[in-house]
Parts: structure tokens; C-alpha cells; sequence
């Protein structure tokens, strides 16, 4: 399950991360959200152990949303090494959001 990120924990989860992250923005009400997140649950399953898959609710966390620039739901942040390395809104089929990852992230 992909851990949860709050303001509390962002530095420490994602910032610090050795792995590169992909960070999940969603709200509990947004359809669309509801879609991605097995999608999101196999890719943490599947490559867990080259990437670090989070979680952040925009309805919990709107600071840190906003520090991304969040427009619209869900959007998916990648990060590597603490540096935005891009950003994708809406759903994504899954081998095209694991095709994303690897050209961002390595």
C-alpha cells in the first residue's frame, strides 16, 4: 500500500527518498482517482523495489498540492533525487503510466 504523504512526513518520504517517486494526487470523491488507484496499487507491487510509490490528498494536503501546481485530479508527480522531473493529469492506462516512469525517472 503506498504510503500517505502530509506535510509532516513530505521531506522525509519523498524528499529524501533514495529511490525515485511517484506521487499519486487524489481525493476520496473523484472518480477518475478511484480508477487509478489499483493501477497505482500493481506498479508499487511490481516495482516497489526500483521506485517508491506515495499517495497525497489533495483534500488533507492542499498545500503541498499547491505547491505542485495542481490544477485537476488525479495528477502524478515524478521526482528524482528531491528535483520535479514532470508531471501527468488524468487517467493513464497503466503500461502508459509505467512507460512515463521509466522515461522520467530511469
Amino acid at each position: 500500500m503506498p504510503t500517505q504523504i502530509t506535510k509532516e512526513n513530505y521531506d522525509k518520504e519523498v524528499m529524501q527518498s533514495k529511490l525515485p517517486v511517484i506521487i499519486d494526487v487524489y481525493a476520496e470523491w473523484c472518480g477518475p482517482c478511484q480508477q487509478m488507484m489499483p493501477i497505482f496499487q500493481e506498479l508499487e507491487k511490481e516495482h516497489g523495489n526500483k521506485y517508491k510509490f506515495v499517495k497525497l490528498n489533495v483534500d488533507e494536503a492542499r498545500d503541498l498540492a499547491v505547491q505542485f501546481g495542481v490544477t485537476s485530479i488525479p495528477t502524478f508527480i515524478f521526482i528524482k533525487n528531491g528535483e520535479l522531473k514532470g508531471k501527468e493529469t488524468g487517467y493513464i492506462a497503466k503500461e502508459d503510466l509505467l512507460l512515463k516512469i521509466q522515461q522520467l525517472l530511469g
